[in-house]
């Protein structure tokens, strides 16, 4: 089991998704952004660095939501959700090709890869 952490950024009552590339393990699906645990960091630790690295802002941890077990058939995760914020800096895509800014009633409308989908529907 892959533990990967993710940032459920919230600004304005919006949270922000990211769209993976055409060479990534999903290709242009959606997801929150985050990555993998280093064996040396904790959970928290990792979903601080990888949002530094793949969106090049500072944010804060408000709190850590229930994680989710997902099987993509070739490997399997554990989806480590925290819901953030931005506390400085302007997002910049480093790893992904879009962006966009979503209500949570707009959330059925976007092409989700399927650890993200199920950590939506079991957290509503």
């Amino acid at each position: 089991m892959i533990e990967v952490t993710c940032a459920i950024i919230i600004k304005n009552s919006e949270i922000l998704a990211v769209q993976r590339g055409a060479e990534s393990s999903h290709p242009f699906l959606w997801e929150f952004p985050g990555g993998k645990i280093h064996a040396e960091e904790t959970a928290d630790q990792c979903i601080v660095r990888e949002i530094k690295e793949e969106l090049s802002v500072e944010i804060e941890v408000l709190s850590r939501l229930t994680a989710v077990d997902f099987d993509y058939g070739v490997k399997q995760i554990r989806l480590i959700p925290f819901v953030c914020q931005v506390v400085t800096g302007e997002i910049e895509l480093t790893e992904h090709i879009s962006k966009c800014w979503f209500s949570l009633d707009e959330w059925q409308s976007i092409s989700w890869s399927g650890a993200d989908y199920e950590l939506i529907v079991e957290n509503q």
